[in-house]
This record gives structure tokens, sequence and C-alpha cells, in this order.
């Protein structure tokens, strides 16, 4: 099921027989914690117990949100999104594929025995009947096989299972069906896995083996879909590459994002956007620290222009900016709302991080989209690939190709058009519900086995 077509009363005899405990978990990064947020405070109202495993750095998050916050113990702490300082000998790897390498080894990989540690301790004092995580969380395998309790992964970033239709995931090529086009795609397949990938994938079989877990793919990626007993797709059939192998317990729930606090301020606004017909929203998150990688660029690229550039800096060298670019069609701050600011937005220049995306499209807002690593190459390349923004294909463009891609975007009217037609698609999901309903319906089967 797919839609947000759903059977109240199905949903009203699921919830009343329903278990109680549910432990939320993720991979200690902002992309992967705050999607999940929503979904927690909405399982939480319908009469859920909710209680969460991880990081120190999202303990005031949840203790806002009221969820009982369970620290990592066994496993190794990353705070605010610090890899560099968490894992020491990291900021000296130069290549981007290298580091891609250590840090599915050192981040993701051998920290797994570690949360499962973590995870059977919890266990013993909050017995939890379901885990809910995000799809990057390497211990789903451990909790499904070896705990024999149900794990809903949630996908907070494009697919990443394997497909004969496609080319390896991490490659951010778009897919192609011509008979040259397939094999090029498969032989990558090939490459990935028993080359460029080759040591990660040899770490987590070992690890799979000296656990006596019987791994359900041939690297990392796929064993966690496999793994997962539904993984829950954040967005839709419209923004992800068609597959003929599509995995059967893969649901689409469409755009999942972070719970926001009603905090009853006035929502943002400034009289600057009465000056200009057309205004231009940048950001590069929160993670990515180097503003000259994507701001400054873009800055200079609108300098004393008729648009009216807007910047949230994540709180990136706020204060710099402003001093280097005092322009009167210049609006620089650490964080504006964003379901506030993109209603006046023409364009989103961003580096790619996907619950921007996924927020963007429902604004009807197209995009300019500069990212490489940290897998944004392939929300990028969805970007182009569906013609709702141009991908720059690099991490640090030019100003005069954001400019000139800003100018395309303004001028064609096919990149608006093809925002709104994915915007619809959009509003036929209910992501919260239909999350809660796919859990409701794993507890019902879980039920009926018991009483057969």
């Amino acid at each position: 099921m797919e839609q947000n077509t759903i059977n109240n009363s199905a949903v009203a005899n699921i919830q009343a027989n329903k278990p109680k405990r549910i432990l939320f978990a993720n991979f200690p990064a902002d992309g992967h914690f705050n999607p999940l947020t929503s979904l927690a405070v909405y399982l939480q109202n319908e009469g859920y117990e909710v209680r969460w495993y991880t990081s120190v750095t999202y303990a005031a998050k949840l203790a806002e949100l009221g969820i009982k916050h369970y620290p990592f113990v066994k496993a190794k702490e990353v705070i605010n999104n610090n890899f560099d300082e968490a894992f020491p000998g990291r900021k000296k790897i130069k290549s981007q594929l290298k580091k891609l390498v250590f840090d599915m080894i050192h981040a993701f990989i051998l920290r797994a025995p570690e949360y499962y540690q973590d995870i059977t301790d919890i266990h013993k004092t909050y017995p939890f009947d379901m885990v809910v995580c995000d799809c990057a969380f390497t211990t789903i395998p451990f909790i499904k096989d070896k705990m024999n309790i149900p794990v809903v992964s949630i996908g907070i970033l494009p697919l990443t299972e394997t497909s004969k239709d496609l080319a390896p995931t991490g490659f951010g090529l778009t897919p192609s069906d011509s008979f040259f086009g397939l094999k090029k795609q498969a032989l990558l397949r090939f490459v990935a896995d028993k080359i460029i990938f080759r040591k990660p994938n040899r770490v987590w079989r070992k690890i799979m083996k000296q656990y006596d877990i019987n791994a359900a793919g041939t690297n990392l990626f796929d064993v966690l879909v496999r793994k997962s007993t539904l993984l829950l797709q954040s967005g839709t059939p419209g923004f992800e590459y068609p597959r003929s192998d599509l995995g059967k317990n893969i649901r689409f729930i469409g755009p999942l994002l972070p719970y926001t606090i009603n905090k009853n301020r006035k929502p943002w606004y400034n009289r600057k956007l009465a000056k200009y017909e057309q205004v231009i929203l940048i950001t590069q998150g929160t993670v990515e620290k180097d503003i000259a990688k994507l701001i400054m660029p873009a800055l200079e690229a609108f300098r004393n222009t008729g648009k009216l550039v807007i910047v949230t800096t994540g709180g990136n060298g706020t204060a710099a900016l402003r001093k280097k670019y005092p322009d009167d069609n210049f609006i620089i701050e650490d964080f504006i709302p964003f379901n506030e600011v993109m209603p006046y937005a023409n364009v989103y220049i961003t580096n790619g991080g996907y619950g921007g995306v996924m927020l963007a499209i429902q604004n009807q807002l197209p995009m300019v989209v500069a990212g490489v690593h940290e897998g944004k190459n392939e929300i990028a390349a969805r970007v182009g690939y569906f013609n709702i923004g141009i991908n720059l294909r690099t991490e640090s463009p030019i100003p005069s190709q954001i400019r000139d891609s800003v100018e395309k975007v303004l001028n064609d009217a096919t990149y608006l058009s093809n925002v709104k037609q994915l915007c619809n698609e959009f509003g036929r999901y209910h992501p919260q519900q239909l999350c809660a309903y796919f859990i409701g319906e794993i507890f019902k089967e879980q039920m009926q086995v018991a009483y057969n």
C-alpha cells in the first residue's frame, strides 16, 4: 500500500490491540535523526510508548519532545556531527573516495556490534516490541536475526538497494535502458562490489559471519534494506528511478520531514520581500562548514542585481558573510524556518540535503543543486533526471555557473511545471499516517501468528 487511502476501521482495529513499546534509533547525524522526529511524536500521540537510542547530541531535542533518551554507552560517541574528531586519522585523508571507504568501515560497519550491545542492554529494562531506525543504522540485521524483533527502517535518502536496472548507489549516475547502458551499469556494479568497496564489504561479511547472521545481499546497503521488516521510503515513486526489481518490503510514504515545535511566534517575514520580484534561497545545510564552497560564489553571482538573495548559514560564518556582503539585496541569517521562507522563493540553491529537497518539492520550488559527497550526488542526480532543477555536478561551482543556471531555471517553465506535478504527487501521501498503518500491520501479523 503506497497511497494515503487507508481503511480507518482497519487502523482502529490494529491500534486497539497494538503493543505499546517502540525504540527509535539512528546513526548519529542530523539528516538521520531529524526526519524521524515527526514520526516519533505522531506514534507517541497515537498511544505508543516511544523511547530513543542515539548520540548525546540529540538529548536536548528529545527532552523537548518528551521522549526518553538512551545515550550511547558501548558505542563510540560522535558529537555534533564531528566525525573528524571522533575518528582520528580521518582528517588526514584527502581523497574523497578513500574517505568514503574509511567512513563505511569506521563510522558505520564497526559500530554495528557496539550498537547491538547497547540495545540488548536497553531491552533488559525496556522490553521494546519494535525498533524504528534510519536506513543506515547498521544494527538492523542484529536486531532482526539475533533478537527476533521487527525493524522498520526509514529511507531518509534515495533508495540504496542494488537494482539490475541501475548503476550502483553512490556514483550519482542516472539510469540508462539502452543495451550498452545496461552493460555499463552491470560492470560498474561489479567494480563497486569487488574492487572499490571490496574492503568494507569484506569487513562487513566478517562481522556478519562472526555473529552467525546470513547476509541477505552482496553489500552493506543490500543487507540493511533486505533485513528490514519493512523499509518505509521518504518520497514517492515520482522521485525515484524506475526499477523492475523493487524489494517487496519497500513502501513509499511521501516526504517524511522533521517535527517542528510551535513556539507561538510570528512567522518569519522581511520587509525586503516587498521590494523584489524574484527571490533566491541559498543553503548548504548545517554539516558543511566551508562557506566558500557554495554560499560565497552564490552571493558573488548576485551582487547588486535585481534579485533578493536569502541565505541560511546554519550558524557557519554568518557575521563574516554579513561584513563581506553588506549588499541591500542580501539577507543572511543563521536559520530561517524553510516552510516559512520557501513560499516566497523562486529558486532554491542547495548542496542537496534530502530533507531540504523534499521540502522544496512540497513548496513547488525548482532547484539548482551543487552536491557530491555524503550521498548528495544521488539526490542531485535525481533533481536533474526528473527535470525539477539543474544538477551542477560539483561541490564548488563558480559564480557564473550558478548565475547561468538560476537564469535558466527562471526562464524555462519546464522546471516549475515538473516540480508542481511532483508536488501534487507528494500531496496524495500522508507520511505519519502511512507509517502508523504499516507499523500496525506488522503488529497485527505478529498477534495473528501468536494466536494461531
